[in-house]
């Protein structure tokens, strides 16, 4: 399906891909990984047609459909439901077409082409896929300027895939969405028909969805089967193959050394210690495995405090003079690792705000202790970063009159030492900038780490490394995340963000993963019965299908009255050649008859074209 040969990219002077080579299986679902600035996006930009290669290219069938969401969301007046079925860009012609035309045999065509991609089930499937990320039917409705830019690049996502590509090209389409959001995609993908590519950083995502992964590395590809932890189990066997061979590699060339050194100044040996020399200069050595800063955190451990960090008793909190969340009580200890679950929207982001005393309980209490550090982490202050300034730049401004060594150290526990702690900031990858922003956040030991989505735009194995420190900190963790995998290796406490409050979810996240797909079958179930605006959507399609019928059955019945008489015309031409109208006067006999017969398929058409809309409308009406 689609063929990658030899793709070279280079970019300011560094070789991004260095011919990069691989072919995907038809139909295949394939995650695409690597670590953080490896050229993930980059390669998809090649694929999608938007980046030129210095060399080689990505290849696939004539007429086949890439679809891939653009860097800028849809903004205007316009709404989530007309800019989804706008996405079906055929669809939106023939309708557009069908109103300005006026040939009932025209029409007859565009209404079978309509009725091949079933176009009148279109309202229904692009509410469907609205619904199963996050916008319910009034949210559908609004005009999209209502909307911050993360619920515009759902609507994005929900638009690519109502299109329905042949190759669908998703980079880390999960970073907008919550659990629930995520779920739902899984199982969409899941049941896609065509070619996905889909570039994600989470373990479990890939390990549902995917049935082969691509691994970028140092600018190349290599295709594995199987989902994420089938390629892990096959990259930690291929690297210690790799570490076996290069340590086989070094004795041989200690062994080839010693017997140039040993052998080259006598006149006997001299001969066998040069060709030794040229054997030696012909072997190419085999990489050693580096270690990756861009794994590195390292979370300072704070003083203790005695117990308890933080305690809520029926507080309400909002903004303005509405209450986002009620009746709220909750108490958090030093050693406490609770993630906050829910939908988007619901307030997770609030009740985080409130526990940073970001924001001011409106009722009840919230006793805080007194010496209490709170390091809180948001998408909004990786954005916030002055690109212009380096690591060291902005670490020395937020801790000064502390020494120089001082702020080195914060900055080498997440990886920012030497010249990169020297290097720009808008020279730095996304995963870069969200360890630079937790150094900044930890660099007077919190007691109290709260954590809004930290592992957006860190890749697998820096998440890995995130979970690992996280879980040598000694301080209380609060986080909000969609990355079920770190959540089931960090959380011991759920609380569930819901109907305008906060409460204990008793059980795990395998449990919670159950009860939303329990809860998103129950409410599809439920739907046609509880929803009147639904039922009144389905009656608006129900008489726009059956007046496409009917137009459909008048044109047919137009053509096969023309037909017809033209029939009776070809007949009366060949037992009378006098009577013949004049586009057929010139024809021979045998020419009539091929002309008759050409008139009865094309008229046999017309009578089954009629016969189905007839049927069709009886359908409909009963």
């Amino acid at each position: 399906m689609l063929s990658l040969n030899g793709i070279t990219v280079r970019l300011g002077g560094r070789t991004i891909l260095d011919g990069a080579s691989a072919s995907l299986p038809p139909r295949s679902r394939v995650g695409l990984v690597g670590r953080n600035g490896a050229g993930k996006s980059t390669l998809v930009r090649v694929i999608a047609g938007l980046l030129d290669p210095d060399e080689g290219a990505a290849e696939m069938p004539r007429g086949s459909r890439i679809g891939y969401i653009a860097q800028e969301a849809p903004a205007g007046p316009g709404t989530p439901f007309e800019t989804v079925l706008a996405a079906d860009v055929e669809r939106a012609a023939l309708l557009a077409e069908e109103e300005a035309c006026e040939d009932p045999h025209h029409i007859g065509e565009i209404h079978e082409r309509l009725n091949a991609i079933d176009a009148y089930a279109a309202p229904s499937r692009a509410a469907r896929i609205l619904v199963g990320l996050g916008f319910d039917e009034e949210a559908q409705h609004r005009p999209l300027d209502s909307f911050s830019g993360g619920w515009r690049m759902r609507v994005a996502l929900a638009a690519l895939l109502f299109s329905a590509p042949d190759l669908l090209l998703l980079d880390e389409p999960s970073n907008h969405l919550d659990l629930e959001a995520v779920l739902w995609l899984e199982d969409f993908l899941k049941s896609y028909r065509a070619t996905i590519l889909v570039v994600s950083h989470e373990r479990d995502f890939l390990n549902n969805v995917v049935d082969h992964i691509l691994a970028l590395e140092r600018g190349k590809l290599t295709l594995y089967p199987g989902g994420y932890d089938a390629f892990e189990r096959q990259r930690a066997e291929r690297q210690a193959q790799l570490a076996s061979a290069r340590e086989k590699q070094m004795a041989e060339r200690e062994k080839l050394k010693d017997y140039i050194a040993r052998n080259s100044a006598r006149a006997s040996t001299a001969k066998q210690a040069q060709s030794r020399q040229k054997a030696l200069a012909r072997m190419q050595p085999i990489a050693e495995l580096v270690d990756d800063p861009s794994l590195s955190f390292g979370f300072p451990n704070p003083q203790e405090l005695r117990p308890p960090l933080v305690t809520l008793d029926m507080a309400s909190v909002g903004y303005g003079e509405t209450p986002i969340l009620s009746r709220l009580n909750l108490r958090l200890d030093p050693d406490d690792r609770i993630a906050l679950l829910g939908r988007n929207g619901n307030g997770k982001t609030t009740l985080a705000r409130l526990l940073a005393a970001q924001l001011a309980p409106m009722e009840g209490e919230v006793t805080r202790s007194q010496k209490l550090k709170v390091g809180y982490f948001t998408q909004y202050q990786v954005e916030e970063l002055d690109g212009s300034d380096t690591p060291l730049q902005h670490m020395a401004r937020l801790m000064k009159g502390m020494t120089p060594a001082a702020v080195r150290s914060q900055l080498g526990r997440f990886g920012f030492s030497g010249e990169k702690a020297l290097t720009e900031v808008r020279k730095l990858s996304g995963g870069e900038r969200a360890r630079l922003a937790l150094a900044l956040i930890t660099r007077e030991a919190p007691h109290l780490l709260i954590l809004d989505e930290p592992t957006n735009h860190l890749d697998v194995d820096a998440r890995e490394a995130l979970v690992q420190a996280l879980n040598g900190y000694s301080g209380a963790v609060v986080v909000v995340s969609h990355d079920r995998h770190m959540l089931e290796l960090i959380a011991d406490r759920l609380v569930l963000v819901d109907d305008g409050t906060a409460r204990e979810f008793d059980g795990s996240i395998e449990d919670y993963t159950a009860f939303v797909l329990a809860k998103d079958a129950g409410a599809a179930k439920r739907a046609p019965k509880a929803n009147r605006k639904d039922e009144r959507r389905a009656a608006a399609a129900a008489r726009e299908k059956g007046q496409a019928l009917r137009t459909r059955a008048k044109a047919a019945e137009a053509e096969m009255a023309r037909l017809t008489a033209l029939r009776s015309a070809i007949d009366r031409a060949t037992f009378d050649p006098s009577s013949a109208p004049k586009e057929l006067a010139d024809l021979t006999t045998s020419e009539l008859m091929k002309r008759r017969a050409e008139v009865q398929k094309r008229l046999d058409a017309a009578e089954a074209s009629w016969l189905e809309a007839s049927e069709a409308l009886e359908q409909l009406a009963a």
